[in-house]
């Protein structure tokens, strides 16, 4: 019962931070779709249409490097106010100038201030609930963020990609984020700086984790910033091509959970394997059946619904490998390679459906997930059993997501400005 108010209490506190993230990921998710599917409408060129894509996981990457420094001096409220407000201004910039620099730069400060955002939010809840009632809090962390997601990008639908209506929706919806986080919350908890990550020791203890940290960033990049840009290739109408973007999240809320579960059962490593090898076999479907298919939605939704867990199978299989003092470095770690995997994937699929066509987007997916079955198959015959490890429950978050621990001990400067 304790584990239930617990987190019953902490959700009920955090209400506003709920849905001022809500509506950040349904502008998000607006604005990555429309982005894609306007670029192809403008013949930039499937190749820098992936760059454009790309930059946002650049500016994601440099963001949750940055913003807990920033969240160190000025404290959680002041820059989540901040970031919402650039990101409004950046989404809103889009229609201004129609071109690919442009683009580009909007897209790498939009991206930044994400994942500033992404901080504050993972932060403040991790503050507010203890560790046995922090499962509940993800999962509902977890289903606002994919759920918003996809709401934004089943938005598409309202207007057309060619005008800036769109533009607009997206940056009004961001920017109303401000809204309950500043009605609803007097006062911010403490927040402290993570530790340095040290990959060679990530890499010795964990190889796997490594693998599929990068390969996830890969792969879900390529899901996220493409998939649009294949819909819009394929000729599909904006409705159909916001159901089919927005598919993916809704298998992902659908199996992130039994992904999980059944990780806890048979080990990370086995399920990463399952998970990998359920990838590939829908992106293989998916190049036998023809565009107008109907099918091709489902076999998204399974895509989607087996390749989003791999981030927190990853993030996972860390936890349990690393002494639990580590536990923090690892997390810092994994966001950082999912990040860089997550920068290359949107490229990588570009230049195969440059030369593929739409299906190159189906190609390089899956070629992404036969290397990380291909891997995870060899570590369980050279290493059929790991040392002696402390398993924790599976860890429920939502790709992209930064996963921000508190650590014990350290300095931390709380909302006032004193440091404690």
């Amino acid at each position: 019962m304790s584990q239930v108010a617990s987190a019953r209490t902490a959700l009920i506190n955090a209400w506003g931070l709920f849905v001022g993230l809500g509506l950040l990921m349904v502008g998000n998710g607006l604005l990555g779709v429309v982005i894609g599917v306007r670029a192809e409408l403008e013949s930039f060129g499937t190749a820098t249409t992936g760059l454009i894509m790309a930059a946002y996981f650049a500016g994601f990457l440099g963001g949750t490097q940055a913003t807990p420094r920033i969240m160190d001096r000025v404290g959680h409220i002041r820059v989540f106010a901040g970031l919402t407000s650039v990101v409004a201004a950046s989404a809103l910039l889009h229609g201004v100038v129609i071109a690919p620099m442009p683009w580009m730069i909007l897209r790498l400060i939009f991206g930044f201030a994400m994942a500033g955002l992404y901080v504050v939010v993972e932060s403040w809840l991790n503050e507010l609930v203890s560790n046995d009632g922090r499962g509940r809090v993800m999962a509902v962390y977890m289903l606002v963020s994919v759920g918003g997601l996809g709401l934004g990008q089943l938005l598409i639908g309202v207007a057309s990609p060619l005008v800036d209506t769109l533009f607009v929706l997206a940056g009004s919806v961001t920017v109303l984020a401000i809204v309950p986080v500043a009605l609803s919350i007097n006062s911010a908890p403490q927040f402290e700086l993570p530790p340095h990550a040290r990959y060679g020791e990530l890499w010795h203890s964990a190889p796997l984790g490594v693998i599929t940290a990068v390969g996830s960033g890969l792969a879900n990049g390529a899901i996220i910033a493409m998939a649009g840009v294949f819909g819009a290739q394929a000729g599909f109408t904006t409705t159909r091509i916001g159901v089919f973007v927005a598919a993916a999240a809704v298998g992902s809320m659908a199996l992130q959970w039994p992904v999980g579960h059944l990780s806890d059962l048979i080990g990370r490593r086995r399920t990463i394997l399952i998970a990998t090898l359920a990838s590939l076999a829908a992106g293989m479907v998916a190049l036998t059946l023809p565009v107008d298919s109907l099918w091709l939605i489902v076999v998204m939704a399974l895509l989607g619904g087996f390749s989003y867990p791999l981030y927190s199978l990853a993030l996972s299989h860390v936890v349990d490998v690393l002494p639990p003092g580590e536990a923090v470095t690892g997390s810092v770690a994994v966001v950082f390679l999912y990040g860089v995997g997550a920068i290359a994937g949107p490229i990588g699929a570009s230049l195969a459906m440059g030369a593929l066509g739409p299906s190159g987007f189906f190609w390089a997916v899956a070629a992404v997930h036969a290397s990380i079955a291909a891997y995870g198959a060899y570590r369980l015959v050279i290493k059929p059993r790991l040392p002696e490890a402390t398993i924790v429950p599976y860890i429920l978050v939502p790709v992209r997501s930064t996963f921000v621990l508190r650590r014990n001990g350290g300095r931390s400067r709380r909302e006032d400005g004193s440091e404690s």
